[in-house]
């Protein structure tokens, strides 16, 4: 009996939603556009964390970095015809980084700075002196050939491995092994390095304020060499001034033996460094920040768009409240006489309950399609106008379930009011309506 009551008070609900088809879908535009805000704003902040997740696996959890950087009053040499820089990471910190308990491995890398060319092609790769254990710490896989060994090391054999950007910008139509590229220039150092092995495909980007390079575009030979050939000094001559720095290290790798102590060891690390250092040369980075900052981001990133989303659910609520009373004045008598055949206040209330429900419902229904759609194609319309531009998404569950809830709540809500007002109706008041 009570199924009977119900499916009936459902099916004349969605009879009177039928008859009135653009004016139901007019009233559930704000759910629409709120509850596809909400999914596709939550997409992106998922999809931003998705991303810094997958960095962190690739730069690994348990490392540290050590980098060289421009002190702020160096700044004040900008003006001067000549200027003479001295800072950064010195091999004293990493023979000191090198004695701390509780480390894996301890790379340190030099940025040469110097040009890479090869043939006619000029590109922007960073040539960069280190030791074989970089491609452990970093988790470079190779693609072919090899890697640099300890004899390369020992020996100073000009050999290099490359990352895969820089492989495809200095041999597009060649196979890069055995090639023979210039790094540097006559008069400022020079080494003609073969290429012994192609790295793949990192997608390793700066950008997180991690990674201050694209680490595909680096090529690596080794630090032994680099010392050798190019010192520590880097000389830049532009139009009327001239600019000396003296750069020890650019960047010194650490890899912890547990994870867990990574945080601890970092600010360890930066006491050990910050004894040789009086003024701020340095920053000591741990990539797991990258996956802390980018939560922090998406939790602030959700609040916002989610509580800007729900001004738009609330406007929706509130017009289908004007609709439903608005439709309570144009079928007063309807209620009189179905008020007058027997039926009570609870079964009035109950059917205007389902017709607000049900269309806030199909509102957060194609809410929740557009949204899902919108959040799929966003990256693919970004790279439409950005071909170098990842933008990720990555629908989260909880914000389509979540959206598909709230809008039946917003239908119940704001359609209490209507259908309380149409129940306490006085029936003979009802059937003199005209």
């Amino acid at each position: 009996m009570v199924l009977n009551f119900l499916f009936e008070t459902f099916a004349l609900g969605i009879k009177n939603i039928i008859l009135h088809k653009l004016r139901s879908l007019l009233t559930t535009l704000g759910i629409i556009f709120g509850v596809a805000a909400v999914i596709i704003m939550v997409a992106i902040g998922e999809g931003t964390k998705q991303a810094a997740l997958e960095q962190l696996r690739q730069l690994g959890a348990s490392n540290i970095l050590v980098r060289s950087i421009l002190p702020p009053e160096s700044d004040q040499a900008t003006a001067r015809t000549t200027r003479i820089l001295e800072y950064g990471v010195k091999r004293l910190d990493y023979r000191r980084l090198r004695e701390l308990p509780g480390l894996s491995a301890i790379v340190p890398m030099r940025d040469t700075q110097a040009k890479v060319v090869f043939g006619e092609h000029r590109v922007p790769a960073a040539a960069i002196g280190t030791i074989p254990e970089i491609f452990g710490v970093l988790k470079l896989p190779l693609e072919r050939g090899r890697y640099l060994t300890q004899i390369d090391f020992d020996c100073q054999h000009a050999v290099c491995v490359v990352g895969s950007v820089a492989a495809q910008q200095l041999f597009p139509y060649q196979d890069p092994l055995g090639q023979h590229i210039q790094i540097g220039a006559a008069n400022s150092g020079m080494v003609v390095a073969e290429v012994v092995g192609v790295l793949e495909k990192t997608g390793l980007r700066p950008g997180t304020g991690f990674i201050n390079r694209e680490i595909d575009q680096d090529i690596y030979f080794p630090l032994s060499l680099a010392q050798t050939i190019f010192g520590d000094t880097i000389v830049r001559n532009t139009s009327g001034s001239q600019e000396r720095k003296t750069v020890e290290l650019t960047e010194i790798w650490l890899q912890a033996n547990e994870k867990v102590d990574v945080e601890a060891l970092a600010s360890i690390v930066d006491n050990v460094v910050n004894l040789n250092h009086p003024s701020k040369d340095y920053e000591v980075k741990v990539p797991i920040e990258i996956l802390r900052h980018a939560e922090r981001l998406n939790r602030m990133f959700n609040f916002i768009m989610v509580g800007i989303a729900s001004f738009s659910l609330v406007v929706g609520g509130i017009g289908i409240m004007n609709i439903m009373l608005a439709s309570i004045t144009e079928r007063t008598r309807e209620i009189g006489i179905r008020r007058a055949l027997g039926a009570k206040r609870k079964h009035i209330t109950l059917q205007f309950l389902i017709e607000t429900t049900v269309i806030s419902l199909t509102g957060g229904s194609i809410g929740i399609a557009i949204g899902s759609l919108g959040a799929v194609s966003l990256p693919h319309i970004v790279r439409l106008f950005n071909a170098d531009q990842n933008y990720p998404t990555s629908i989260a569950t909880w914000s389509v379930i979540g959206s598909f809830i709230v809008s039946g709540l917003i239908g119940i809500g704001f359609g209490l009011y209507p259908a309380i007002t149409a129940a306490r109706m006085d029936p003979i008041e009802a059937l003199r309506h005209e």
